[in-house]
């Protein structure tokens, strides 16, 4: 079960890495003659993703409702996040990669063709939704309700049995 200091710790982790998210975001672009630098803070900021995502699965396996076979509830209720979660990770993969790629071959040069401004308008509207979503989930959690038997629980697994 998740106690109060550990769930403080975890969502302590995961904002710091949304910050992070954000952080890279909205200040690498000032490193676009430097790819190798700007290659560093891409790559951490796709594992920063990867990380909180494992860490949302793990805060869902760690719940008396995923416990008590109620996977289906748990993905139900939290599906957004995680289609989300996994979108923006595509997103942001892609464009590191295709901005990279652009940037070693020429650093000091306009890079941005139109299918590269239309991914980065997607994957930045992507972060904002990110982000969003994944702090309201990470806070929705620490709700007591999913790490204890209660009413509410049980009417949710009479109606997956009925």
């Amino acid at each position: 079960m998740l106690h109060t200091g550990n769930y403080s710790l975890v969502l302590f982790v995961q904002f710091l890495l949304l910050f992070y998210d954000l952080f890279v975001n909205s200040f690498s672009e000032l490193l676009r003659t430097a790819p190798a630098v700007q290659l560093v803070l891409f790559i951490i900021q796709d594992i920063a993703v990867l990380f909180n995502v494992i860490i949302i699965f793990l805060m869902f396996f760690n719940t008396f409702v995923f416990q008590a076979g109620l996977v289906n509830l748990l993905f139900h209720k939290f599906k957004g996040t995680i289609v989300l979660s996994a979108a923006y990770l595509v997103l942001s993969i892609t464009f590191h990669v295709w901005i990279m790629n652009l940037r070693w071959r020429d650093p000091g040069g306009f890079v941005w063709s139109e299918g590269l401004q239309a991914l980065f308008v997607f994957q930045r509207l992507a972060a904002v939704l990110y982000c969003y979503f994944y702090k309201r989930t990470a806070v929705h959690l620490g709700d007591p309700l999913f790490y204890q038997d209660s009413p509410w629980l049980r009417k949710e697994f009479a109606q997956l049995r009925g």
